[in-house]
């Protein structure tokens, strides 16, 4: 089991800047593959990024593909989601998650482990 914890979400001119970060609990976090997704009023939650065990590899949505990096500090037991130029259509929930397999799938079924979220606001 894991808990995950969000933090670094706010309000933000459009082309701004913002880090998200992601504290989980527990001494197994390299075993588990971490992403981002996010919700929009009204819209699903949608896939952001996902990150590898050890961080080797990475996956992005196309929306974000660019603007977005996502990276992971397993001594700190910490992912993070570094957002750049960001738009007013990047407004959202912002979710970070945890699943034990190691494939980077863009589905949010299968994901186990969720945080509570933290709001992004992109103003224009």
């Amino acid at each position: 089991q894991v808990q995950l914890v969000e933090s670094g979400g706010g309000l933000v001119q459009a082309g701004g800047s913002l880090r998200l970060s992601c504290v989980a609990s527990g001494r197994t976090f390299s075993t588990y593959t971490m992403a981002w997704f996010r919700q929009a009023p009204g819209k699903e939650r949608e896939f952001v990024a996902a990150i590898s065990y050890y961080g080797d590899n990475t996956k992005y949505a196309d929306s974000v593909k660019g603007r977005f990096t996502i990276s992971r500090d397993n001594a700190k037991t910490t992912a993070y989601l570094q957002l750049n130029s960001l738009k007013p259509e990047d407004t959202a929930i912002y979710y970070c998650s945890a699943r034990r397999g190691s494939t980077l799938v863009p589905a949010r079924g299968n994901y186990s482990y969720w945080g509570q979220g933290t709001q992004v606001t992109v103003s224009s």
